[in-house]
C-alpha cells in the first residue's frame, strides 16, 4: 500500500525528531559533549567583532554531506 520511499522518509523523519528531542533535553555535560567538534572543524570560517558576527561552516557542511551521502548510498544499495 505504501511505497518504499515513503517509508524511508517517514523513518528518517522520526529518527531526526528523536535525536532533536535528545539534544534539547540534554545539558552541556551530557549528550552535547559528543558534538563539541560541530562548527569547530578546519575550514569553518568565524569572524567575531564588537557588533558583528559572521559564521560560515564550510568544513562541517562538507563532513555532513559526506556522511549523509554514504548513508543514502548504503540505504539505496541494500533496499534494492
Amino acid at each position: 500500500m505504501f511505497s518504499v520511499a515513503g517509508k524511508i522518509v517517514t523513518l528518517a523523519g522520526l529518527v531526526i525528531v528523536l535525536v532533536g528531542l535528545l539534544l534539547m533535553t540534554s545539558d552541556k555535560t551530557g549528550l552535547w559533549r559528543w558534538f563539541t567538534w560541530f562548527g569547530n572543524l578546519p575550514f569553518d570560517i568565524r569572524i567575531e567583532k564588537a557588533n558583528f558576527r559572521f559564521y560560515f561552516p564550510i568544513g562541517t557542511s562538507l563532513l555532513l554531506s559526506l556522511f549523509l551521502s554514504l548513508i543514502l548510498f548504503l540505504v539505496n544499495k541494500f533496499i534494492r
